[in-house]
């Protein structure tokens, strides 16, 4: 299951994460970010590091990464954003960035 991510929790488990960490920035009344669930959560239950941010309730977070849309995803790596998602996206695509 996909984790939540806060800001909180943000620098522990998404910058300083030893792999790769795929983060959606989704909301509950986004209706493309709830066709994107379900890859997100097959990503999580295939081992990724996989979360989510709800930008209603992290706005600090939605703006640190200039998030304009959702869902918006990214992949982190060794504390970086290395891939950039804007709008639905394939497992495939998501696979390939979190490599």
């Amino acid at each position: 299951m996909a984790k939540v991510f806060t800001t909180d929790n943000f620098e522990t488990e998404v910058l300083k994460a030893e792999k790769p960490v795929l983060v959606d920035f989704w909301a509950t009344w986004c209706g493309p970010c709830r066709r994107q669930a379900p890859v997100v959560e097959e990503l999580a239950e295939a081992g990724y590091e996989v979360g989510k941010v709800d930008v209603d309730k992290e706005p600090s977070l939605a703006q640190q990464y200039k998030i304009m849309s959702i869902p918006t995803l990214l992949v982190f790596k060794e504390g970086k954003e290395t891939a950039r998602f804007v709008g639905l996206t394939s497992k495939t695509e998501l696979e390939a960035a979190l490599q």
